[in-house]
């Protein structure tokens, strides 16, 4: 497949050929003494993606837009040190053993009680304090039209308080039709919970365009999953039709954000924006349509398809001012993240789909960031 570059007042054209590949770069060291890469996964059309063993980090991830100039689009840092650094807000990584938040950091599991660590407030967040994403993680890279990386990661029994050893691969595949593709799978020497997800913060602009407000955002959802003013669950799906959260059609991001229900909202958000699980439509376990976003400007368009049961809208509420890549400042609302899971404190409510793994069962959830042609 080849690119094609007009030059404009000129009848020649520049015909440029795109090599399908993947390479593989030092990345820097943790403090214990572990090495780290990054790999560059690149499609025939140009579209690009870089990957850190890291927390199994999307460090970079370059899409065209209306003119075919490619731009980063996602937050990250050019060295190890940023994501080693307090502060990160888990950009870019996969989340595990449980995404999102537990209630009170505990939950019992066929008749035993697992108390975690707390890390926000008295709940558990994200995994805990060394979750999956401040994990170094083993790289099988894999040429082709496609190319793909898998990371794999042995999460010890009783690592952060999870019971069971886990054993877990996340595959990276940079696909020929301008999506990237994410096959999470695990298996347990006994039972447990898992939710994986990536904590990936996007801008359409790029990673360094300002903020996400005027972004269109369709979600195929009709209800949310109502939480406290600590966005844990009620155990109650509230319809989003008439509330700030329908976006059954396309709406900007920031048409309502600024609401005072973006803060309270019949008990379920004190944010200053959103950070709400969506109850996608559709069979959970199948890959279907789970969001639609519109950048105008630039005419990048980004479809989220998922076989998870939710997702959680983020709009980077609380973010502190960071520096980024190339020296930008990343503020609240200048991305947002679309993080398919399982819903926030599953094991305390037997009315949400499960997130128990057991021993001879293959935890498997799909998610395809698509990029179609552009506006």
């Amino acid at each position: 497949m080849r690119r094609t570059a007009a030059l404009l007042g000129a009848s020649l054209l520049l015909v440029l050929p795109v090599e399908a590949k993947i390479e593989k770069a030092a990345f820097g060291e943790t403090p214990e003494h572990e090495k780290v890469d990054l790999y560059t996964l690149t499609n025939a059309s140009g579209m690009m993606v870089k990957l850190s063993t890291y927390g199994a980090v999307i460090q970079s991830l370059a899409v065209p837009d209306r003119a075919g100039k490619l731009a980063d689009i996602v937050r990250g840092f050019d060295s190890l040190d940023g994501y080693l650094a307090p502060g990160g807000s888990h950009i870019g990584a996969v989340i595990g053993r449980y995404a999102n938040r537990i209630k009170g950091a505990q939950f019992v599991l066929e008749g035993t009680t697992y108390r975690l660590i707390a890390n926000n407030g008295p709940n558990t967040i994200h995994g805990g304090p060394l979750g999956f994403d401040k994990r170094v993680w083993m790289a099988q890279p894999k040429d082709g039209a496609s190319p793909s990386l898998t990371l794999s990661y042995l999460s010890d029994d009783g690592e952060q308080n999870y019971p069971g050893t886990l054993k877990v691969t996340v595959i990276y595949t940079l696909q020929a039709d301008n999506a990237l593709r994410i096959d999470y799978r695990a298996a347990t020497d006994k039972p447990t919970v898992v939710n994986l997800t990536n904590h990936a913060y996007f801008n359409l602009k790029g990673h360094d365009q300002g903020d996400v407000l005027e972004h269109r955002l369709q979600i195929m959802a009709d209800n949310i999953a109502a939480s406290d003013a600590d966005h844990i669950p009620t155990g109650e799906l509230t319809p989003v039709k008439g509330t700030i959260f329908d976006f059954t059609e396309p709406a900007p991001i920031g048409k309502n954000i600024e609401a005072p229900d973006s803060r309270i909202a019949s008990g379920t958000n004190n944010a200053g924006g959103y950070d709400h699980t969506f109850v996608i439509r559709g069979e959970p376990g199948t890959l279907r349509l789970a969001a639609r976003i519109e950048e105008p400007s630039s005419g990048r368009v980004m479809e989220v398809l998922t076989t998870q049961p939710g997702a959680q809208l983020y709009t980077a509420n609380a973010l502190r001012p960071l520096t980024g890549k190339g020296g930008s400042q990343y503020t609240a609302h200048g991305a947002f993240c679309f993080e398919t899971e399982h819903h926030p404190d599953s094991p305390n409510h037997p009315n949400f789909p499960s997130t128990e793994l057991k021993p001879g069962e293959t935890f498997h959830e799909t998610t395809v960031f698509r990029f179609p042609k552009p506006l």
